[in-house]
């Protein structure tokens, strides 16, 4: 028997560049896939599973820019093994702001969900 994950919230694929802070300063990389529930952001230096951050974004095409709570479910290095690229996938925390993002989201429907 196989079980499949089902997603809480639908994701689009997108080319949007987040900052989120890191030891060093502030970090610039692009997410890939982004949802109400979350994102990927690609990255050399992913942040461990369990480390909390707040991350800022603009949608393409957005009014404002968007910053939420968020908590790094896992991550993937540039030596793990396999044809994905690294990064980290990301659970938004932040109610408040992944409702507002949601509905952006839905506004900005020029982009199939998938």
């Amino acid at each position: 028997m196989t079980l499949r994950r089902h997603r809480r919230f639908r994701r689009r694929t997108v080319r949007v560049i987040v900052e989120y802070p890191s030891g060093a300063g502030w970090c610039r990389d692009t997410a890939t896939t982004l949802g109400a529930g979350g994102l990927f952001v690609e990255t050399e230096t992913p942040l461990p599973p369990g480390a909390h951050l707040k991350l800022r974004f603009q949608l393409e095409g957005g009014a404002h820019e968007h910053e939420l709570e968020g908590r790094v479910v896992w991550s993937r290095g540039p030596d793990d093994p396999g044809a994905h690229p690294p990064g980290m996938g990301i659970e938004f925390t932040d109610a408040a702001g992944r409702a507002r993002l949601a509905t952006d989201l839905e506004a900005s429907g020029d982009e199939p969900p998938r």
